[in-house]
């Protein structure tokens, strides 16, 4: 159910007695819910019973609203991009009609993300799905609650939020032309030369690590004078901030002061962010990706030569497969396979990277002088040049960094300024480590083995989100904890669902990992959600390639057919 396709189905008469229907049925058995699905009429709002739970203990049932007359101004749905503004939007409202009630709204935290949850069409009808839970906890029926929650409850809420005449029409507008602008910005970003933009007045910190509302009272952002760009926005006009250049980026400064804040927002910056977020303005290129170490993780069949040279037990490192990777080792392979999925930024933080991985200083190489680790230090510079993969690292503990970044702004209590000059200084006049390689090899494209890519556990399909950072598929638990830009379930939810899709053919063992990403993106483009749902009805939200690349590269069962 998305963009252009929900909502034009077979035309069979609604029903018109729902509340009547309910309460005939006060005091049956639990089951006798099921009679309630298809399509009925009440208020003026088509709703539709999806699904119905099998107990009262099961998930909710689904039931759609879809409003056919709610007056939305054409120019607010003109576009791919304000459709999906709008409808989070109105979802958002809903969210808000419906608060102390049961019935469970999708509409998502401070990303506004493509949604199964609700859609506008581009003829301007609104389509919502929502999870409801039908009462009756004795496994019975109880006939009048549930007449007063599916037919006052709901289409009153409809009504409410879902209705122009209803809505608060500036901030309907606002949201829209925010999101808009948030899309031109980041689509300027590579014709200036830039991995990022933060706009001067945004507000980074957010009130603490499970509320991502900004914080009160923070420093608003003011960006170096040597790094200020002008970008122009179709609504607001133009902006100015700070623009991070292409290349190697360094952000030091003392603990506390602003570093990792600067990066999280960088993370963050690959999605558009609601009005009043403090983030508005502040966006990363699409394919950014965040890395770090993740102990433990399964590596299967990658290349990780361009950082590990070689084993001492004479092992290659060009094809390598471990059930318990070190810091180092997983970090490596994250790099490679963020690579070969497209990314064209990395974003890395020295608190949650392996040491090892990182740096290698002068001394160190003077004490052990068969080092089989390449630290990235030596790697940096060459991944942008020879492959274009431009890198965004918070570090204060090496100054080994100093002498191959490109760019150096320090954070000094939360104020950024470019130290670029001074860092370059310091590095040629210090003493320095001797360089042990150089380039960056190719990473090899892999060819997954499709019957290695199974949904199905016990003969049923199986795919299905544990939260923000589990997703069982199959017979496979993966653990996506350390995958930071993952936005919310629903979006754990989607990559199950991409990762289903592409067992189903797409990776059928001619393509390459990577040349399977790209088709799914394509359908995805052409389908929408309906790509991953498939006639289902489930909360998605839209992932991006490199977060169903991160668990690809999880699923402990896959194999390779060839690389």
């Amino acid at each position: 159910m998305t963009g252009g396709a929900a909502g034009h189905r077979s035309a069979v008469a609604p029903r018109d007695d729902l509340a009547s229907t309910l309460r005939s049925l006060d005091g049956a058995s639990y089951g006798r819910y099921k009679s309630l699905s298809g399509r009925w009429s009440v208020a003026g709002v088509q709703l539709e019973v999806l699904r119905v739970q099998a107990d009262p203990f099961a998930p909710p049932s689904r039931v759609r609203l879809t409003v056919s007359d709610a007056g939305l101004p054409a120019d607010l749905y003109g576009t791919a991009d304000r459709r999906r503004a709008l409808a989070s939007f109105l979802l958002r409202g809903l969210r808000r009609a419906l608060r102390g009630t049961p019935v469970q709204v999708d509409a998502g935290g401070p990303e506004v993300l493509e949604r199964s949850a609700g859609t506008v069409r581009d003829d301007g009808v609104v389509v919502v799905e929502l999870g409801v839970p039908f009462p009756g906890p004795k496994r019975r029926i109880l006939g009048r609650e549930a007449a007063t929650l599916l037919g006052e409850t709901l289409p009153d809420a409809a009504h409410a939020s879902l209705r122009w005449a209803s809505v608060d029409q500036r901030a309907a507008r606002a949201f829209v032309e925010t999101v808009e602008d948030a899309v031109a910005l980041r689509a300027a970003l590579g014709e200036r030369g830039l991995v990022a933009f933060v706009a001067d007045g945004a507000v980074l910190p957010r009130r603490s690590g499970v509320d991502d509302r900004p914080l009160e009272g923070a420093t608003p952002f003011s960006g170096p004078s040597e790094r200020s760009v002008t970008l122009e926005a179709p609504n607001a006009g133009p902006v100015t901030g700070m623009g991070v250049p292409e290349g190697v980026t360094l952000i030091v400064g003392g603990g506390y002061h602003g570093k990792s804040t600067l990066l999280r927002a960088l993370e963050a910056g690959v999605y558009d962010h609601v009005p009043g977020d403090g983030r508005e303005q502040v966006v990363t290129r699409p394919d950014a990706v965040k890395l770090r170490a993740e102990d433990g993780r399964a590596v299967i069949h990658d290349d990780v030569s361009a950082f590990v040279a070689h084993l001492p037990s004479g092992e290659p490192t060009d094809d390598f497969s471990t059930t318990n990777a070190s810091g180092s080792t997983s970090q490596a392979a994250s790099t490679v396979e963020a690579v070969e999925a497209g990314a064209d930024v990395l974003l890395i933080d020295e608190d949650t990277s392996a040491t090892n991985m990182m740096i290698r200083d002068a001394r160190m190489q003077q004490l052990i002088a068969t080092e089989p680790l390449v630290p990235f230090v030596e790697r940096v510079r060459p991944l942008h040049a020879e492959h274009g993969v431009s890198t965004v690292l918070v570090m204060g503990g090496s100054g080994d960094y100093l002498g191959v970044a490109d760019t150096v702004i320090m954070m000094d209590a939360y104020r950024a300024s470019d130290v670029t000059a001074r860092a370059h200084e310091i590095a040629a006049s210090g003493p320095s480590r001797a360089v042990e390689h150089t380039g960056f090899p190719a990473v090899a494209p892999r060819v997954v083995d499709p019957a290695s890519l199974d949904p199905t556990a016990r003969g049923k399909r199986k795919v299905s989100a544990r939260g923000r950072d589990r997703l069982t598929f199959g017979e496979d638990d993966i653990d996506l904890s350390a995958v930071e830009q993952i936005a919310d379930r629903s979006q754990v939810a989607g990559i199950g669902r991409a990762l289903a899709l592409l067992s189903d053919g797409v990776l059928d063992g001619t393509v390459t990992l990577a040349e399977g990403l790209d088709l799914l993106d394509a359908e995805l483009d052409r389908r929408g959600l309906e790509a991953l749902l498939d006639g289902r009805s489930e909360d998605v939200a839209r992932p991006r390639r490199h977060e169903v690349a991160a668990a690809l590269n999880r699923l402990r069962s896959l194999r390779l057919k060839g690389v």
